[in-house]
């Protein structure tokens, strides 16, 4: 695991207090960084279930969705968290209720066809027989824009304690369905001291969201692509283009792209089904960045086993993706308009085709090198050394840069070390070699350098970047 995502549909902040802890502790003991990802709740609909019993509903029945939240759940009556439900749907509408993180599953889901409104009653008939169980259930309702604010009140308060005070590298934003969702956000992290730095991943999970895509895409700093609420907004059969394009789309443009709900049947089974093991290859074989684990890791029965086992598919699909096509492709995309930064660290990516190397190295404070030169794919790690910078206000020295090694973890074949302070990004002098010998040192204990092999180097030195090529001696 690179990066925890904590999702605040589920638990208080007290019980995700106590989750963090225990990764912070895991952190100190595995001497590994790992990212920290608040999940926001955003325009989510919800059914009140207060006694939390189990409710049956029948095939052919008629149930009644109400944003009355005083009355209590039962087989013909279902309160909801939302007044404007009536006034969004018409009749012949399709409504889905299941438990969070969707299993699509028909034991503990079910489809409703809306066939009446009555005032902000809406009556509906139950499509299959299930029985909803525990304490929370979502509703969907199919390409429908639901009039509440991408980030609530609820979000706000969350963010702005319990984010705060843990120094959050990434919010991913739940239900975001334009650019000004993410301009929205980023305005208000803007004003919480260290969270500045915290960057974006925009959540696409509805079609109100494909078709703002490029413009999110522009506006955030990665995406993830809930397909869980896509597989429902959408039919079946559009989901895969929709995931391909928008994967390439994000490649294209150097941000990461997650992919979510890979491995549903190893909540509860040792084993994926060959449908998931082939699927979460094709992600990776389609450019994906990351994998997200949902309901396996939340409530799985299995979560050590997911982790390995989805790890296991992604290396092995990793040995076969083509990085010379991808590189010659995405050269071809950028084409001559680069920038000054990009045209140097594809040229690194390029000597390290060429002359075979076994990593590529760059020292950056910003980690945006490191993430231009991941646009490209190389097929060797890239080790990213950030180097902090120090800051003061004139009543105490600061140093950045643990934000922005813990954010490259999500990006594919990064791999982050942060340097000593002392030494600096754009030094000229003897420091730049002893941080070179603790970089160097660090890729040969994690195994991607052995003695004779090339390194490529990517740095600044004063003004320019320059791209070198070391012979490596016993």
């Amino acid at each position: 695991m690179s990066v925890a995502q904590f999702d605040f549909s589920w638990g208080d902040t007290e019980y995700h207090q106590e989750t963090l802890d225990n990764l912070k502790a895991a952190v100190k003991s595995t001497k590994k960084l790992c990212g920290v990802m608040l999940d926001t709740v955003g325009p989510e609909l919800q059914v009140i279930n207060k006694t939390e019993r189990p409710i049956s509903l029948q095939e052919d029945s008629f149930v009644v969705l109400t944003p009355d939240q005083d009355k209590e759940a039962t087989s013909s009556l279902l309160p909801i968290n939302f007044t404007g439900l009536s006034s969004a749907v018409k009749t012949g509408d399709t409504i889905f209720i299941g438990q969070y993180l969707f299993t699509g599953s028909e034991t503990t889901s079910v489809w409703l066809e809306v066939t009446e409104v009555n005032d902000e009653d809406v009556v509906c008939l139950v499509k299959n027989s299930t029985t909803l169980s525990g304490p929370l259930y979502t509703l969907h309702v199919s390409q429908i824009h639901i009039d509440l604010p991408t980030l609530t009140d609820k979000d706000k308060e969350v963010i702005s304690t319990w984010g705060v005070r843990n120094n959050i590298d990434i919010l991913s934003l739940s239900y975001t369905r334009h650019a000004e969702d993410v301009r929205h956000a980023r305005e208000f992290l803007s004003k919480l001291g260290d969270l500045y730095q915290t960057q974006i991943f925009a959540k696409i999970e509805n079609v109100e969201g494909l078709a703002h895509f490029d413009e999110i895409l522009e506006e955030a700093d990665g995406i993830i692509l809930s397909r869980g609420n896509l597989g429902i907004d959408l039919p079946p059969e559009k989901v895969f283009m929709f995931q391909k394009t928008a994967v390439f789309k994000c490649n294209m443009a150097g941000k990461p792209a997650v992919v979510t709900r890979v491995v549903d049947s190893m909540t509860e089974n040792l084993r994926p089904t060959r449908a998931e093991a082939t699927d979460v290859a094709n992600a990776v074989l389609d450019g994906s960045d990351a994998i997200l684990l949902g309901a396996e890791t939340l409530r799985g029965l299995y979560p050590v086993e997911t982790i390995s086992t989805v790890g296991k598919i992604c290396a092995e699909a990793e040995k076969v993706f083509n990085y010379d096509l991808y590189y010659k492709r995405t050269v071809k995309y950028a084409g001559d308009a680069m920038s000054h930064l990009e045209s140097i660290t594809s040229t690194a990516v390029r000597a390290a085709i060429k002359v075979k190397a076994s990593v590529i190295l760059c020292f950056t404070s910003t980690g945006r090198a490191a993430r231009l030169i991941a646009k490209y794919k190389p097929i060797t790690p890239v080790i990213s050394v950030v180097i902090p910078r120090v800051k003061t206000d004139q009543l105490r020295w600061t140093f950045t840069g643990a934000f922005e090694a813990r954010q490259s973890l999500i990006v594919r074949g990064v791999f982050p070390m942060l340097a000593d302070p002392r030494h600096q990004a754009e030094s000229t002098n003897a420091t730049n070699e002893s941080v070179l010998k603790v970089a160097l040192d660090h890729g040969k204990a994690a195994g991607f350098i052995k003695p004779h092999d090339r390194v490529v180097v990517c740095q600044k030195l004063g003004d320019s970047y320059v791209v070198k090529i070391l012979e490596l001696e016993d």
